[in-house]
């Protein structure tokens, strides 16, 4: 029986490099499927991962629609034999049932694989949705680290070098800093951190704690 299955953990845990893993073991095996991404750091259309793997990808924006792709794709006699699907914390809560419908209805392998919480420690909604739906959800094992050696449970935004807990859900950037510009003035660098919940709670970035040692911050105990 098909399944729908979500493999989730925090940045840094080997999501993408688990997704291209999964697409590579079943294509050697003569099987033939579909990788799906959304805004992932190497640009439209491509699912990378940081140890610098990448393979060519369909980008997945509000209106894909996953269910009459699939349907389409079959109707005109080409092989699905299974789904990757990268990135889908940004997927919304109707593709995922798309996704689950592809399964039920098509016996399509499906194979999700997303952050769970955004930088706010709030659920995104299509990781909700899948675990709400998923036939299994998987943590993945392979533990980020905090800057003091914890494991990271949350992921960070900072702004300018600042942790930021406010703003756009959705603005991609890296655990490397990269920015932008705004016509009227300079956009804010953008990266993101893992953090243990402690630190995260306390806004202590490694930046931050760096700081702390040198003397030119308080200790954060407010």
């Amino acid at each position: 029986m098909a399944e729908l299955q979500f493999f989730t953990g925090t940045m840094d845990s080997g999501k993408s490099t688990l997704a291209l893993q999964t697409n590579h073991n079943r294509a050697q095996r003569g099987l033939v499927g579909r990788i799906f991404t959304s805004r992932d750091r190497a640009g439209t259309a491509m699912l990378s991962s940081r140890l610098g793997l990448q393979h060519d990808a369909i980008e997945v924006d509000q209106d894909f629609h996953f269910w009459r792709y699939v349907v389409d794709e079959l109707t005109r006699g080409a092989r699905v034999d299974y789904l990757v699907c990268d990135e889908a914390q940004f997927y919304t809560r109707d593709q995922v049932e798309q996704l689950a419908k592809v399964v039920d209805e098509l016996q399509l392998d499906v194979f999700a694989f997303g952050i769970l919480t955004d930088f706010r420690s709030e659920l995104f909604p299509g990781s909700a949705r899948l675990v709400e739906l998923a036939d299994h959800t998987h943590v993945l094992q392979v533990e980020a680290l905090c800057w003091c050696g914890k494991r990271a449970t949350h992921n960070a935004r900072t702004e300018d070098g600042v942790m930021v807990v406010e703003g756009e859900v959705i603005v991609v950037g890296d655990v490397e800093v990269t920015g932008g510009q705004d016509t009227a003035a300079p956009a804010p660098e953008v990266s993101y951190e893992v953090l243990c919940r402690q630190h995260h709670r306390r806004r202590m970035t490694a930046a931050r704690a760096h700081a702390v040692a040198l003397g030119a911050e308080p200790l954060p105990f407010g």
